[in-house]
């Protein structure tokens, strides 16, 4: 072997050479070349142990650690006295927490599935088959860092648990201060107990009040001798002209920019009105920004006020809204504009109440936000509280009766329109309207008894909660309103939208009014469930309408009958579910037979057997529902049924027989409505499909009612199934010496005179046959239903009698043979004595 030049020297023979020894310099003497080969295959090695062995994964633990302190500060906070804004933020807190934690748990656990799928690639140990030090060194790795993460992800899973938990204590305590609120009972306000409280609370309530004014006043006048309050000057004047001039400019800019822009009358109208709460609710909220920034710059704004004067700029928001909200509904300015369906008498005569629903609900808000400012005592609180429920009363109250007395007079301008022949034309036309009417009417009896026995929160609450009813229903409606008018006009088969889906991709007119009508009731039904959470959320009963509802059942613990709890709570939710569902069903039926229905390519069979079956299934889930609420678990219901099935096979047979039946006919529509059918002897038009039987209008517009199971199980003639045509055909013979070609002109001029009778096909006049002395003819012509297959062929055999009289033919029936046989006395021996005849 050659020795490197320059490089070390050998080892002497016996001596085990040491890897020093090769790399050891000698002098200035070196091997480069081996020491560069070393450095690479080190270098290789590590490389291929780094790819063997991913690094670990970053362990969020810093955030999982700040989750876990977040929760246990709001734990400690909890344990100390907290208000209702105070409670608010801390349940965002959890949430915020809960949220986090769940968060990192979903990205642990991606890594960990990672880890998890390397590891089962690399399979079990296999006993007695060593495994090489890189797979070992891999393995353990691995196995080190799924073990950090499972650990991590517990406890962010333990920590989201934590959270969550923290936030239905806070909303249980949240629901059990507003029901010991809503249920605390005080003298009544016409003892004299209540006044005498009120009197004695009443001088420290005044000196707390005066000192809060005073206070606010001299900060005031220290800041005015200061410097000129320019600031505040531009404040109010900024103020005033966002107020006044300048909500008018925008209420107008906007109505015209919707007359020159907006594709249609109906997205002008609910774009207007949408606009004008908008416009209504900002200018209040910008205008008293600006009066308060302008104040606190000028340092006018005493450092006591800032709370109030937040609660004046949250509650000039609040009654603007209120105000535009239903000035939009009234719309009494602009009657054109106006949605809803308000006549302009009814629109005028309510045109007060929106102004005194404002003004109520500003001086509500600035009253309990100046109490709270003052700190005033709980018997002042009472005290206004019994005020406020008052006025409440005193304003729903006389809304109720406005209403009652427009009813009444349309009612009378009915009556005096239909007369006296026909009083029940007179009804209302409303029934809804009437049953809004008197479950308002009962609770404000409720509130109005709750008041004078001593539970004023109570009453109030019943007064704001229908204020708050009628400004979300308004809201809510103008909203469906516009969303169904911007779905539907937009997404129309001849909308420039319409017409670019037609062209680009295809798409039929029907699939696009169809899509906009979905689109609608999709976004509609969102609606309904954000007000249905928004509905209770402003008065403190909990996170929205699951909460309290979730409460309502809690009334009694009843009595256990074969695992399921009868109780008067459960019979009332089960009343209330079923009431629910089976109204949501109507609404469902209403957008779905005059809103979807018609956008479709379906006829009006096809219409009424969705219709149909869409119904029964809507009952069938509103019922399914009701028992779910009342307890009664799928299960119990397929045991009832299975126990019900003999009654079902015995007495009910002919019942689901004809349901069965029903849904066959509505399935494969061998019958549809208007079709001209006959059951035996009867023949009429198909009026009405139903599961059970099927309505029939015979000739004297009497009505059959054919079970269905007879039209499955018998025959049954559909005259229009295979065509709506209906066959005219006349026989009749001449005598055999007629010329038959000008008998057959006459009969197709006839045919061709007649109105009824179509040009295509074609009428006919056939030959049909040649005997005892005659030429049958068989005449056939088409009209354009069976129905006037009757009157028109009366009219062709008229002008067919009347053009055969005048050219002197003769006309008869298709001959007939009769052969008359002598009685056996009158038979001769020479033979028959049999006479013929024909006739």
């Amino acid at each position: 072997m050659t020795q490197c030049l320059d490089g070390p020297p050998r080892p002497a023979p016996g001596r085990e050479v040491d890897i020093a020894d090769l790399i050891r310099p000698a002098g200035r003497s070196r091997c480069p070349t081996l020491l560069a080969g070393l450095i690479v295959l080190f270098v290789l090695a590590w490389a291929t142990v780094a790819a063997a062995s991913p690094a670990l994964p970053p362990v969020p633990t810093a955030q999982i650690g700040g989750v876990a302190t977040e929760l246990t500060a709001i734990d400690r906070a909890l344990d100390t006295r907290v208000d209702d804004k105070d409670r608010q933020q801390l349940r965002a807190r959890a949430d915020a927490a809960r949220a986090t934690a769940t968060a990192a748990a979903t990205d642990l656990q991606a890594q960990f599935d990672l880890i998890a799928a390397r590891i089962a690639q690399l399979g079990p140990v296999t006993p007695g088959s060593p495994e090489t030090p890189e797979i070992v060194a891999e393995r353990t790795d691995l196995s080190r860092q799924r073990a950090v993460l499972d650990s991590a992800i517990k406890r962010a899973r333990l920590l989201a648990i934590e959270g969550q938990q923290l936030v239905e204590e806070i909303q249980q305590s949240q629901a059990k201060q507003f029901s010991a609120r809503i249920s605390s009972k005080v003298p009544s306000p016409v003892t004299p107990a209540f006044w005498t409280a009120v009197f004695h609370a009443f001088p420290r309530d005044a000196r707390r009040a005066v000192n809060f004014v005073t206070t606010g006043v001299r900060q005031i006048e220290a800041g005015l001798r200061r410097d000129l309050p320019w600031q505040a000057i531009l404040g109010l004047v900024g103020g005033y002209l966002v107020l006044m001039p300048g909500r008018q400019a925008a209420r107008r800019l906007g109505r015209r920019l919707l007359i020159e822009e907006a594709p249609g009358q109906r997205i002008r109208r609910s774009a207007n009105a949408i606009w004008r709460v908008l416009v209504g609710t900002l200018s209040p909220i910008l205008a008293g920004v600006l009066v308060m920034q302008g104040l606190r710059w000028s340092e006018l704004s005493p450092p006591g006020w800032a709370d109030m004067l937040d609660v004046l700029v949250g509650a000039a928001g609040f009654t603007g809204f209120a105000i535009s909200i239903c000035g939009s509904v009234l719309m009494t300015s602009q009657p054109s504009w106006r949605i809803a369906p308000i006549a302009d008498a009814a629109a005028i005569r309510l045109r007060p109440f929106p102004p005194l629903i404002g003004a109520l609900c500003f001086v509500v808000m600035v009253v309990q936000g100046f109490n709270t400012a003052i700190g005033a005592s709980d018997t002042a609180q009472t005290a206004t509280a019994a005020f406020l429920t008052l006025l409440y009363l005193m304003l729903i109250g006389g809304a109720l009766l406005t209403i009652g007395r427009l009813r009444a007079e349309q009612t009378t301008a009915m009556e005096a329109a239909a007369g006296d022949d026909a009083p029940a034309a007179a009804a209302p036309v409303r029934t809804g309207l009437g049953i809004v009417m008197l479950a308002t009417w009962i609770a404000l009896a409720a509130a109005l008894l709750a008041l004078l026995v001593g539970y004023v929160q109570f009453g109030l609450l019943v007064g704001q909660f229908i204020v708050w009813i009628v400004l979300l229903g308004s809201a809510v409606y103008l909203l469906m309103v516009a969303v169904d008018d911007i779905a539907s006009t937009v997404f129309a088969r001849d909308s420039g939208v319409g017409l670019a889906l037609t062209h680009g991709f295809g798409l039929r007119g029907s699939t696009i009014d169809q899509f906009g009508v979905l689109l609608s009731g999709v976004l509609r039904i969102l609606l309904a469930i954000v007000a249905l959470g928004m509905l209770v959320s402003p008065f403190g009963a909990g996170d929205g309408v699951g909460t309290l509802f979730g409460r309502l059942g809690v009334l009694a613990q009843g009595v256990k009958v074969g695992g399921i709890t009868i109780s008067p709570g459960t019979i009332l939710r089960g009343i209330i579910v079923l009431f629910v569902g089976l109204t949501l069903l109507r609404a469902f039926m209403g957008w779905l037979e005059h809103r979807y229905l018609p956008a479709t390519d379906l006829d009006g069979n096809g219409r009424n057997s969705v219709s149909l079956i869409a119904r029964y299934l809507g009952v069938a889930l509103a019922v399914i529902w009701t028992l779910a609420s009342l307890g009664i678990g799928v299960e119990r219901i397929a045991l009832l049924l299975s126990a019900l099935s003999v009654g079902i096979g015995f007495g009910l047979q002919a019942i689901t027989q004809n349901f069965v039946s029903g849904l066959i006919l509505l399935a494969e529509r061998p019958i549809k409505i208007g079709d001209l059918i006959r059951v035996g002897t009867d023949e009429g038009d198909v009026k009405r499909i139903s599961v059970r039987s099927t309505e029939i209008e015979l000739g004297d517009h009497s009505t059959l009612i054919v079970p269905n199971s007879e039209l499955i199980t018998k025959s049954v003639l559909n005259k229009t199934l295979g065509s709506p045509l209906g066959r005219i055909q006349i026989l009749f013979s001449v005598p055999i010496g007629t010329d038959a070609p000008r008998v057959r002109r006459i009969v197709l001029d006839a045919f061709a005179a007649e109105e009824a009778v179509l040009a295509d096909p074609a009428p006919n006049a056939f030959v049909d046959g040649i005997a005892d002395g005659r030429i049958m003819f068989n005449c056939m012509a088409q009209v354009s239903s069976p129905r006037a297959a009757y009157g028109a062929r009366s009219n062709v055999l008229l002008a067919l009698l009347h053009a055969l009289r005048q050219e002197g033919v003769e006309i008869g029936t298709v001959a007939q043979r009769l052969e008359l046989i002598s009685p056996p006395s009158a038979i001769t021996p020479t033979g028959n004595n049999r006479d013929s005849g024909s006739q």
